[in-house]
Formats: C-alpha cells, structure tokens, sequence
C-alpha cells in the first residue's frame, strides 16, 4: 500500500505529533463538529455542547487508534479489526464520514505542523488515512 518512503513520512509526523494525542484529536473533532455538523449524532455521549475534558479524552482515544495503525502499517486489517466491528455492527457508524474525519486530521496536522508538513508527507498521510478508511468499512459488506 506504500512505499517506502511514504512509510518514513508517514513515522515522521507520527513522531511530530506523539504525546498530542489528546489536544491534536480534541480539535479534529471539534473542527468535524463545525464542518460537519451531522456527523455530532455519533458523538452523542459528548453531549450538544462536549465540555473541554470529554473532548480530549476522546480525542485522546481516536488518535490512539490512529498511532495503532501506524504501529502496524503493514498488517492494518488485524490491527483494526476490532474497530471495525465496533464501527460496523455496534455504532453503526455511516462510512462516508471517515473521509470527512481524515479531511479535517489533514487540517489539524497542517494547522499545527505548518512547514514541517511537506506536500509528501501530506500525500502520504492521506494515502495511508484512505488506507485505514477502507479497512474500517470492510466490515459493512
């Protein structure tokens, strides 16, 4: 799925951006709530107006997840599977919301990583984020 040198783009922003889970997730979801205001009906549990704690504390959680895939770029269908599942039969979450989801973390990490975000590595993360998308919604078939 990516070549080497993406896979080396793709640990170098990891490394930029690991001890941020909580703070850099918090934003993206913020920043889905204000694009995609639609996409609150599965964050409910946060409540209309998520106080500043639950933010981070599940934006600390989705960037885990992210930091898992990246751990296991090689093997993502049985790093995720579990999320899958949960995504797929449980919350029932609609799969075009994941590309809205990684539009707005390819925000956060240009907003926050600024020139130290290259084209390449932008490219690389959004080829690896489509990568995680569709192991996500394999589980709908």
């Amino acid at each position: 799925m990516l070549s080497a040198q993406e896979r080396v783009h793709i640990a170098q922003v990891w490394d930029l951006i690991a001890g941020h889970e909580a703070p850099f997730g918090a934003e993206l979801l913020l920043r889905l709530f204000t694009a995609y205001p639609s996409t609150k009906t599965y964050f409910r549990h946060l409540g209309d107006s998520p106080d500043q704690a639950r933010l981070l504390s599940h934006g600390r959680r989705l960037l885990e997840a992210v930091g898992v895939a990246v751990q296991h770029v090689d093997n993502l269908r049985a790093a995720l599977s579990p999320l899958a599942d949960l995504h797929a039969h449980v919350l029932c979450v609609d799969p075009t919301n994941f590309p809205l989801l990684i539009q707005c973390f390819q925000v956060v990490l240009a907003s926050h990583l600024q020139g130290e975000f290259t084209v390449e590595m932008q490219a690389a993360w959004d080829k690896f984020l489509m990568g995680v998308a569709v192991v996500l919604t394999e589980k709908y078939r």
